[in-house]
């Protein structure tokens, strides 16, 4: 084995193949909803040639709404193209088993061009690697600790799935933040699911129970920003199938109900130097928010917030969480360890980090670090400071506030010079393009809650 537990290298899978404890690799890479997809390969068939040369994939899975619907308005793929292939290479360095999955191994992609092998630029993976590169260059190496938060159901997707997803029963009879006896009661799940990610090099801290009813928290070992948006992708996959097998639902929508929490996705970030291998975020005796480098960083991030909330909100669904104390931020702000503001500075030392709380569970992890990264690097290489710490509530202090509904967020991404920018025009065309197209699809749907409202009274 190769570093990590559950790591392979391709002659440790190759010996594995041979003598038949894994006959499945599976060949993935991410959507721009932060899914994986890709294919069910036969061990023998990876090892003599996916391995080596890629495979082979309609690049419509880049194009798609979360029902799989082809989209208009790509500029990268659309009917008048025709749909053709992009070339999926495989990351050796991710190659891991499956311990959830029969005899089942994993490798994750780079989506290049099927003639040149250019990298895709729009592709949720490249977007994130860009912004690491920029990083270096610049001086900067990053790493993120990802907390991501979900809530389990006693209900089967197949049951949900029946009825419309209507009435989802939460695993928890109440509110089970830091509680032990309820948590025991769900630990046929949450325990396979922190072994499950250990035995497959995800490193697991520690999981709790959250702030509401079934809700829960499993802490991923901070890492390099790649490395911790492939586990986060991974994770999510792996924290459904598992739940799945056991007969079990869970959701990372940002809010599932209105009468119950939202779910988050606090991003723990900091930077090395490149040279040296120092913290970058190494807090001074008298200094806040520690060093040079760290507020120009935080003055970067906090300036971006509203052009970039799109990155960090990207469904109709991820604004409903985004309401005064109910632990989702609504304010760009930051203050030392206050859970009241968007942005937190938490650790001291060289642990001295940033926690962004803005993100909810439902992003795309690729495009939420890239995003993150980029902000606060153009911060340092512009020199931004950021405005003074709030102190005491933030939901109510006169500062500036993320965007409250979908289409305020769209408008920003869309106006914005700062997202073309940071990301180039076919990415931020990309993106922008698949919110605006969400945006419509949601508009023209009637809910529930209209016809309850609306039905008897007109």
């Amino acid at each position: 084995m190769t570093g990590l537990r559950g790591m392979l290298s391709i002659d440790e899978l190759r010996a594995r193949v041979a003598d038949g404890t894994i006959d499945t690799v599976l060949v993935a890479f991410s959507d721009l909803q932060g899914r994986l997809v890709g294919k069910r390969v036969t061990g023998w068939f990876f090892c003599d040639e996916i391995a080596e040369h890629g495979v082979e994939a309609c690049n419509y899975l880049l194009a798609v709404d979360v029902e799989m619907t082809p989209l208009p308005g790509f500029e990268f793929a659309n009917w008048e193209q025709g749909y053709g292939d992009i070339s999926l290479v495989p990351d050796l360095s991710t190659l891991r088993i499956v311990p959830w999955l029969d005899a089942t191994a994993m490798v994750l992609c780079d989506a290049v061009d099927e003639g040149d092998r250019s990298p895709i630029a729009v592709s949720p993976r490249q977007i994130l690697t860009h912004q690491v590169d920029k990083a270096r260059a610049a001086g900067f190496e990053p790493a993120i600790g990802a907390e991501l938060e979900f809530f389990l159901f006693r209900d089967s997707y197949s049951e949900l799935a029946e009825r419309g997803f209507a009435d989802p029963r939460p695993h928890s009879d109440w509110i089970e933040d830091y509680h032990i006896f309820q948590t025991t009661r769900d630990e046929y799940v949450i325990r396979r699911i922190r072994n499950a990610m250990d035995a497959c090099g995800i490193p697991v801290e520690f999981s709790k129970g959250e702030a509401g009813f079934g809700q829960h928290e499993i802490n991923l070992r901070y890492a390099g920003a790649l490395e911790m948006a492939d586990r986060q992708t991974i994770y999510k996959n792996a924290v459904r199938e598992i739940a799945d097998s056991e007969g079990r639902s869970v959701t990372f929508m940002a809010k599932y109900s209105e009468d119950d929490v939202g779910s988050s996705c606090h991003l723990h970030v900091s930077l090395t130097d490149v040279d040296s291998g120092e913290p970058s975020f190494d807090s001074p005796a008298g200094t806040s928010p520690g060093s040079v480098r760290f507020r120009h960083f935080l003055g970067g991030i906090i300036a971006a917030s509203r052009d970039l909330a799109l990155c960090w909100a990207p469904t109709l669904n991820s604004y409903k969480r985004y309401a005064p104390e109910s632990w989702a931020p609504t304010a760009i702000a930051w203050g030392t360890d206050n859970r009241t503001c968007g942005y937190r500075i938490v650790g001291h030392g060289t642990g001295t980090r940033l926690e962004s709380r803005i993100p909810g569970a439902d992003v795309n992890g690729y495009v939420a670090y890239a995003a993150l990264i980029a902000a606060g690097i153009r911060g340092i290489e512009q020199g931004i400071d950021p405005p003074p710490p709030t102190e005491g509530n933030a939901y109510t202090a006169d500062v500036p506030r993320i965007p409250s509904t979908f289409p305020e967020a769209i408008d920003a991404f869309g106006t914005s010079e700062i997202a073309v920018e940071i990301f180039g025009a076919d990415v931020h065309q990309h993106l922008l393009n698949a919110a605006r197209q969400e945006w419509l699809a949601a508009n023209r749907s009637v809910t529930d809650w209209e016809r309850r409202r609306y039905f008897a009274q007109f």
